[in-house]
């Protein structure tokens, strides 16, 4: 039987599908043409190493959402400017450019959300650009989509790290059920970045 791979967005009929991640972050120059305002908002952290290990204690709830921190997210439109600092008046620090992509908020600024994306990079962006839909990135090396939470089920598909997954479900701590590039199935969550190693959901 003929599987498919996932090349980025684009599938080709070979052995199992393998999917290839496409680029997700974009330098650009700073836009802002005044200085950035004075704020008592959170300094901003040097980049530190992406880490799904959960928080040891029940963690701080945002003060303007009252939801969890950290906690992970999706961006919601296909082009983020990711800026230094909680307003728009920073400059801009990078551009991503995958609607989906998870990334982990782990601070709170008014209508602000500073974010650590699977590089450990934080940056600030507007909270009407992040979505609490559900997405993880296959990480570590080429992963296989089974049919069933088992290894020894049908591989639909298989996917090279950095391709996009959709969350459905993961009902214990071993397996979750994705979609990928329109087929859905079940991945171990090791293999995963975008959910905590404790958390589940139906």
């Amino acid at each position: 039987m003929l599987s498919r791979v996932v090349l980025g967005l684009s599938l080709v009929l070979i052995a199992p599908p393998l999917l290839a991640a496409e680029a997700k972050k974009t330098p650009l120059t700073p836009v802002a043409t005044t200085p950035a305002p004075v704020t008592t908002a959170p300094a901003m952290a040097a980049p530190v190493a992406a880490s799904q290990t959960a928080p040891a204690t029940i963690p701080d709830k945002g003060i303007d959402s009252g939801l969890p921190l950290p906690r992970f997210v999706s961006l919601a439109s296909e082009k983020v400017n990711a800026r230094t600092g909680p307003g728009s008046r920073y400059p801009i620090a990078w551009q991503y450019q995958r609607r989906g992509l998870p990334v982990e908020v782990v601070a709170e600024y008014e209508y602000w959300r500073r974010i650590r994306d699977h590089d450990g990079t934080e940056t600030w962006v507007h909270k009407n650009l992040t979505s609490g839909k559900r997405y993880a990135t296959v990480e570590g090396s080429v992963r296989s989509l089974y049919k069933k939470a088992d290894t020894a089920t049908e591989v639909l598909l298989t996917a090279e790290p950095g391709v996009q997954a959709r969350l459905r479900k993961c009902p214990d701590v071993a397996w979750c059920q994705v979609e990928i590039a329109g087929t859905r199935g079940w991945i171990p969550r090791a293999h995963l970045w975008g959910i905590y190693p404790s958390e589940t959901f139906d």
